[in-house]
């Protein structure tokens, strides 16, 4: 619990004040409080109010919150309260409350929770506060509230302690007035306004598939075969069973699977885990949303998409118009390429002139795309003896995905690095799926579902060969989806949209770290420890 000497000491200290509490008639932590606004609701209500007004029709108030700034000087004081993110003045005379209520007042720390009634009013600087009546004391913070919390070296003791960032960080009105001395506001966006926004962004989501006849459905996330992506996954051990399991890295094979069985329409939010590196866009444990239509197809997925991505913007946001990483990105204009056309778009003048579209169709021409990036310099993960088509897929990552800031769709992808979709008929090495991106990164991809089990069952047994030829991230066989396909899969499309990326997208995060409440981290050395320095 105590990361330094100066914790332990502190706690000690704010102990005997709890007794000192208690001893005023106090309880040092009662179960409730009855109050009769939220700071939010006297906010929006009073903000705009007159003091003459307030005068004229008294209205009483009985409200409880934490603690952020508190000073009392001979026999008043001011107090700032904090509730959901919003704060409140306190003003307290002991002529008003009492002795014993004003001993206690004198007794508060920073971060205590106390509930408070009385009626507002403005102070002569204009401040709306509340002219404190009664004082009841509801928690005691036992450890001090960091001072100035991200200013501190260690950005990460913001992810490891979420609780005190969203307590300093998370104030909507953080102006400090005349009469209060108040934490240094933090700058940008509030840590609160992220998760509050990703909220949003859950609801518009299922207001949006709701509206248009989708359900809303949960499949497993202990799977016995790990399935839906090409991912490494988590294993664990149900003990009764005897039976090693994996945390789902897709929940798109028993969606798929309720297509089948006459649930046309279907949508699934929830935590997928993949045993993968941690950087600014990856976290092991992640959200998704994945939804799957039948009787339709990518071209069907790629309208849909532009209208989910817009729909929610305007929802969450108010606009179409989102800043990420200093560029003003415009959620509701598009651009589309195919994946090979991407490549000649943004191929890079330093690799030399512009490759002809026919360099595609051989395996020489494409070993001859990665050789001319490298003498130009770039990084091209290439694998001798790999599919021609994962090559191009590998080509595309290097040259394009940088530049795809503006809301981009690529379609048209190589079978090769797409086990689960339909083959174009007239192509039959591509296959009739796309990804989107914006600010530069994938945020969700789509495709039409292949549907053929005869095909499905040759595809995954490809897979089993490139898992032999030590690819731990290639498909599994899943004997029963297969089976499920011999039932009959419609005409299918189904679309995964990564909900923290798009969190990002439309906060301005630049950290996915910033848009999960609590983020896998590495464990903390005794030598990272900053506590002590922030109580200082």
């Amino acid at each position: 619990m105590f990361e330094s000497e100066f914790e332990r000491n502190l706690f000690t200290l704010r102990q005997e004040k709890l007794k000192q509490i208690e001893a005023l008639g106090q309880r040092a932590y009662p179960n409730s409080f009855a109050a009769t606004h939220t700071l939010a609701a006297i906010r929006e209500q009073y903000d705009a109010v007159t003091g003459e007004v307030l005068e004229a029709t008294r209205v009483e108030v009985a409200v409880a919150g934490r603690i952020m700034a508190i000073r009392a000087q001979g026999k008043a004081g001011f107090a700032q309260l904090q509730q959901e993110g919003i704060r409140l003045q306190l003003y307290v005379r002991k002529d008003a409350v009492g002795d014993t209520a004003f001993e206690l007042y004198k007794l508060l720390d920073l971060g205590d929770h106390i509930g408070v009634s009385g009626y507002l009013f403005r102070t002569r600087t204009g401040e709306l506060s509340i002219h404190v009546e009664t004082i009841s004391f509801l928690a005691k913070a036992m450890l001090a509230l960091p001072d100035k919390f991200h200013g501190l070296s260690d950005i990460e003791l913001r992810y490891r302690q979420r609780y005190a960032d969203l307590i300093m960080n998370g104030v909507l009105n953080e102006e400090p007035t005349e009469e209060t001395e108040t934490t240094e506001a933090p700058k940008g966006i509030r840590v609160r306004d992220v998760f509050v926004k990703r909220a949003k962004l859950l609801s518009a989501l299922r207001r949006f598939f709701d509206s248009r006849g989708y359900i809303e459905v949960e499949t497993p996330m202990m799977q016995s075969i790990a399935g839906g992506a090409a991912a490494r996954p988590f294993i664990t051990h149900h003990n009764t069973l005897d039976l090693d399991l994996f945390l789902r890295i897709a929940p798109e094979l028993y969606l798929k699977r309720l297509v089948v069985g006459g649930m046309d329409r279907v949508y699934e939010i929830n935590r997928n885990f993949r045993n993968e590196g941690i950087s600014t866009q990856h976290n092991p444990e992640f959200t998704m949303l994945e939804f799957y239509q039948a009787y339709a197809n990518y071209h069907d997925l790629m309208n849909l998409t532009e209208e989910i991505i817009t729909y929610v913007a305007n929802e969450v946001n108010g606009t179409t118009i989102t800043h990420f990483n200093g560029v003003e990105i415009d959620l509701g204009k598009w651009r589309r390429f195919s994946m090979r056309e991407a490549i000649l778009e943004f191929w890079p003048e330093t690799a030399g002139e512009k490759p002809s579209p026919d360099i595609f169709l051989s395996d020489d021409g494409v070993a001859g795309l990665v050789q001319r990036l490298r003498a130009a310099g770039e990084k091209v993960d290439f694998q001798p003896g790999e599919p021609r088509g994962k090559t191009i897929a590998t080509v595309f990552e290097t040259v394009a995905e940088e530049h795809l800031i503006q809301p981009t769709i690529i379609y048209d992808f190589p079978l090769a690095v797409s086990p689960l979709s339909k083959q174009k008929p007239d192509e039959p090495d591509w296959v009739e799926r796309f990804e989107f991106y914006i600010g530069g990164f994938e945020v969700g991809n789509a495709f039409s579902e292949l549907n053929d089990p005869v095909e499905q069952e040759s595809r995954f047994k490809q897979q089993l060969s490139e898992r032999e030829r030590g690819d731990d991230e290639a498909h599994q066989m899943d004997e029963d989806y297969v089976r499920a396909l011999g039932y009959g899969l419609p005409p299918t499309g189904g679309e995964g949209i990564g909900i923290d990326r798009l969190t990002m997208l439309l906060t301005g995060a630049r950290s996915i770290r910033d848009v999960i409440l609590f983020p896998l981290l590495r464990p903390q050395k005794p030598q990272e420890n900053t506590a002590e320095a922030a109580a200082e």
